[in-house]
């Protein structure tokens, strides 16, 4: 099991990029998380264990024109998802034993035990069962609710997506603001969550395994960060 409660700061690598609120690191987070000291939250979205092939070509409804139409997928995003041909094990995240908040719930919702459940509903009613999920959801460790929130911003950006998994930010601001304390999201991809603590000014923490969304993240939060000074 992950014990973060005394960290090794010594040990841990140098910061693929920081901000005066947080900071990324770029490595698998199996073994950076157990360098950590405490944290307040974890938030994430980590991969499903379905060896999820990105290319959505290969269905009807992903072609260029349903994608304009829907916006449910990209096809410029074709292969794998690191570390997501393998199941999903969340025991190392509720180890950490602090509020946490994952995405993905119905894929290993077997090892899970009851807790609050966030639906986000990323359609309107008349799209229902036409291509893809309507929502998705995502646990938390508390609670025992079903909370849902309506956000189909997915449909106007699917082709601006910097990650095939990448969520709204008006989403993760919402699921962060369930929270207190300092962020930490061991799966950050393009750097959402990261990007939404900076709009909230809260501290976070993120690790990113594939160097390719660390430099995407970097320039979201560097771009985010900016921003909040200059107001």
């Amino acid at each position: 099991m992950i014990d973060i409660r005394q960290g090794d700061a010594k040990a841990l690598p140098e910061p693929y990029f920081k901000t005066d609120l947080g900071v990324l690191y770029h490595g698998d987070c199996m073994e950076i998380l157990p360098l950590l000291g405490p944290v307040g939250c974890v938030v994430t979205d980590p991969p499903y264990g379905m060896n999820n092939n990105t290319d959505s070509d290969r269905f009807s409804g992903g072609h260029i024109s349903s994608i304009r139409k829907r916006g449910f997928s990209s096809s410029r995003f074709k292969g794998k998802i690191v570390g997501d041909e393998k199941p999903f094990d969340p025991k190392p995240l509720l180890a950490i034993g602090v509020k946490t908040i994952i995405f993905g719930y119905n894929h290993f919702a077997d090892k899970l035990p009851t807790g609050t459940l966030f639906v986000w509903i990323k359609k309107y009613d008349d799209a229902f069962e036409t291509f893809l999920s309507d929502a998705e959801m995502a646990w938390m460790n508390k609670g025992n609710g079903v909370y849902c929130k309506r956000d189909t911003s997915i449909t106007g950006e699917a082709n601006n997506r910097l990650h095939p998994n990448q969520k709204p930010l008006p989403i993760i601001m919402w699921l962060v603001g369930k929270t207190t304390g300092s962020v930490l999201d061991p799966f950050l991809g393009s750097g959402t969550t990261a990007v939404a603590c900076e709009r909230l000014g809260r501290k976070w923490i993120g690790i990113e395994i594939d160097e390719k969304y660390c430099e995407i993240a970097a320039k979201r939060i560097r771009a985010e960060a900016a921003q909040r000074k200059l107001f």
